[in-house]
């Protein structure tokens, strides 16, 4: 065998309990930043038919006067994303004549959206957030332990659903943690985008568990009599090479969208791309060698 991830498996253990631990340590400090879809808030988008002002100018000259925080983004070549707390009609009206003020007199400024989403419906869209991330992840489990339901030797069908979802608590820690450093160090916000791509790797994520995990199913019978740490190592030796070249051209595709989509797509592909990496980890590294290590326990 070219590889033996059985017998290597408290190495990854070790470096994904490193990776949590940091994950969890950027979470804890605040690094985590909800955009204004979350917190409630006003987002307005300009187009400049000329020079654009950088975004430092803007920055300085609504805030602190007008608004107590403003995050600058921009967009394309000629277009400025400006997120704030929640703006009335007479602040919106303040921060576009100090806008005008920055930009040369032959720069035409057009407003090309303005939108405001209060506290309420922030925390709304935060709690059916959890919920259906919470609600995935039972169906996930509920599902592979039911198309698991036969395989009952060495271990009970269930393990493998509960395997599943500790490789895809990793990966919402981790992706998580992720986006919590570039909060932290970045000032890099989230949205809802940002539950949509990670309810979308996980659904990847699982994908390449279950077919780790039909293999080992497929196999039990075929190397009867063979200790299960053998079968389980052979299963993932016959997956994956499939497992990363599925990930691979998926990976490129997103990164082709991250590198020439729009700004608006940006955070969304990234959490894609990090998500892809690390669920296609867990679903080698951690999942199937989790079935061994508890079979193994349950014996001692």
């Amino acid at each position: 065998m070219y590889m033996n991830v059985i017998k290597s498996r408290y190495y990854w253990y070790i470096f994904s309990l490193i990776l949590t631990v940091a994950s969890i340590v950027y979470i804890a400090l605040g690094g985590l930043k909800l955009s204004i879809d979350f917190t409630g808030g006003s987002i307005i988008e300009l187009e400049f038919a000329g020079n654009r002002p950088a975004s430092s100018e803007v920055v300085s000259a609504i805030s602190p006067s007008i608004v107590e925080t403003a995050t600058i983004v921009p967009v394309g070549d000629n277009m400025m994303s400006i997120r704030t707390e929640a703006l009335d009609e007479d602040k919106h009206q303040q921060l576009l004549a100090k806008v005008n003020e920055v930009v040369d007199e032959q720069t035409k400024v057009d407003e090309l959206r303005f939108d405001s989403i209060g506290p309420v419906i922030g925390n709304e869209l935060k709690t059916k957030s959890l919920w259906s991330i919470f609600f995935v992840l039972v169906f996930i489990i509920s599902y592979i332990a039911f198309v698991f339901r036969k395989v009952s030797y060495p271990i009970p069908s269930w393990k493998y659903g509960m395997a599943a979802i500790v490789a895809l608590a990793h990966d919402v820690v981790i992706v998580t943690g992720f986006f919590a450093f570039l909060g932290y160090h970045f000032n890099i916000q989230i949205d809802v985008l940002f539950v949509t791509a990670m309810l979308t790797l996980l659904g990847f994520s699982v994908h390449d568990t279950i077919v780790t995990f039909d293999r080992i199913r497929e196999n039990l019978p075929k190397m009867h009599g063979t200790d299960f740490a053998t079968v389980v190592n052979v299963s993932l030796e016959q997956t994956i090479v499939r497992s990363v070249n599925t990930s691979m051209t998926t990976f490129l595709a997103v990164f082709a969208v991250y590198l020439f989509g729009g700004e608006t797509t940006k955070h969304f592909t990234l959490t894609l791309l990090a998500g892809l990496i690390f669920g296609t980890y867990s679903s080698l590294f951690i999942a199937s060698p989790l079935l061994y290590s508890w079979m193994s326990t349950k014996k001692n």
